[in-house]
């Protein structure tokens, strides 16, 4: 079974060192676009939510960092996500080279996009 964490600092403090200097990277540059979003652990992930919904997860594994859902953006974004994609809405950044995190930045937009169009699509 996998531990519970009370905090995302809890959850980020319990990996090595260069797995929780990416997280933090990762939580940085989201907290950046999304300054708005709460966070909390849901499903054994950091989890930043907005509205009380979840915006985007991120984890820490062995190898690398991940982050979902990841949306599917412009013919650029894709460009520049595809070396990490992993499923189709899934990303993975090694641990053993630093995170891209203005691709973070622009996930963590998309996500936003995404959920403010689904909220316009069912006010009306």
């Amino acid at each position: 079974m996998a531990p519970r964490f009370a905090s995302v600092d809890d959850y980020i403090a319990s990996y090595p060192e260069d797995t929780r200097t990416q997280l933090a990277g990762v939580r940085k540059a989201i907290k950046k676009v999304a300054p708005h979003a709460a966070e909390k652990i849901s499903y054994g992930m950091a989890t930043f939510t907005v509205d009380g919904k979840p915006l985007v997860y991120y984890a820490g594994w062995k190898n690398h960092v991940g982050l979902y859902p990841v949306p599917t953006g412009s013919p650029e974004f894709e460009e520049a996500i595809a070396p990490y994609r992993r499923a189709k809405d899934t990303v993975r950044f090694p641990v053993s080279r630093p995170v891209p995190l203005e691709l973070i930045g622009e996930i963590t937009r998309l996500c936003l996009a995404r959920r403010a169009a689904v909220s316009e699509s069912s006010d009306s």
